[in-house]
């Protein structure tokens, strides 16, 4: 019989293409993933890397089993999952999320989930959407909070299923003497923010190029002073220094009192946020029970809890 534990690395070294890599999404090392990967090929008696010099890689057939693991693993989710059909939820509940749902969702949620259920423990770390998944599918985790901004175009998280939570505009966030600080609250076109130095988040992180797309669009390229990827950093500059800045609308929980949100015209400029889990286990009973959790918490009907002015 194949170790999964061994499939699993296969895998990996399909995606992600160096046995260092792999170590470094299991926390081992590579000696002894390649070890690992050695006992693999003596148990299949098939030939399945090819090694030329320092490089390895996958041969065909290598290929063929890393893409049939996906498979292996979804029926081994669904026994798993067809043992608990009948049971009440219980046990611990890993959940990985994106920092700035930490306080507006995450932090909610494992309290609900554990007054209504006291046998769950709802167990929280913090990730970026991409580290997120990874976790989800080394199944560290049970459940992954992400996003993905709507003007960028981002294709789907392969591998996992999601379920859409709300939508969270981008809002421009100014300093209330601002000259687009109209007292009705009308949105705000972009281009009435290009005269003054911006805060953005860095290039190539996905919120700094939904902004500068957006800012594309609108015809201008942003004057950036200040480059950070802490939106709480991003509001305190903005207090300081009276230059705009363009965060979700879920971050934007605690302003500075010398701080206003509104609205921008560009309706695309926006994240659409989901929760992830993997095939075959949304109706564990502890799955669905924190899906509908989440979905209650996190929908675009409930109430928008950020407090902005």
């Amino acid at each position: 019989m194949l170790d999964v534990r061994r499939l699993v690395l296969l895998r990996d070294l399909a995606a992600h293409g160096t046995v260092t890599a792999v170590a470094e999404l299991h926390g081992v090392t590579p000696s002894a993933v390649s070890q690992q990967l050695r006992l693999l090929e003596e148990e299949t008696r098939t030939r399945l890397l090819e090694r030329t010099g320092r490089s390895i890689h996958l041969t065909a057939a290598g290929h063929r089993l890393a893409e049939d693991t996906e498979g292996v693993l979804a029926a081994l989710e669904q026994a798993r999952s067809r043992l608990h059909d009948t049971e009440d939820p219980a046990g611990p509940v890993h959940l990985a999320c994106f920092p700035s749902a930490l306080v507006p969702l995450a932090a909610p949620f494992g309290d609900a989930v554990e007054k209504a259920h006291p046998v769950l423990s709802v167990h929280i770390t913090e990730a970026e959407p991409e580290v997120a998944v990874r976790l989800l599918l080394q199944r560290r985790v049970d459940l992954a909070l992400v996003y993905r901004y709507t003007n960028l175009a981002t294709p789907a998280y392969p591998g996992v299923e999601t379920r859409h939570l709300r939508t969270d505009p981008l809002v421009a966030v100014l300093r209330s003497d601002h000259p687009a600080v109209r007292p009705e609250g009308d949105p705000i076109g972009l281009r009435e923010l290009a005269d003054r130095p911006w805060i953005t988040a860095p290039a190539r992180t996905a919120c700094g190029d939904a902004v500068l797309q957006a800012c594309r669009s609108a015809g201008f390229t942003p004057d950036v002073r200040h480059t950070c990827t802490d939106f709480s950093a991003m509001i305190a500059l903005a207090a300081s220094g009276g230059h705009p800045v363009l965060i979700p609308r879920m971050a934007t929980a605690r302003l500075p009192s010398t701080l206003t949100v509104r609205p921008v015209t560009d309706e695309t400029l926006a994240r659409t946020i989901e929760v992830a889990v993997r095939h075959a286990t949304a109706q564990e009973p502890a799955i669905a029970v924190c899906l509908d959790m989440l979905r209650a918490l996190g929908s675009d009907s409930a109430p928008d809890d950020t407090g902005a002015s």
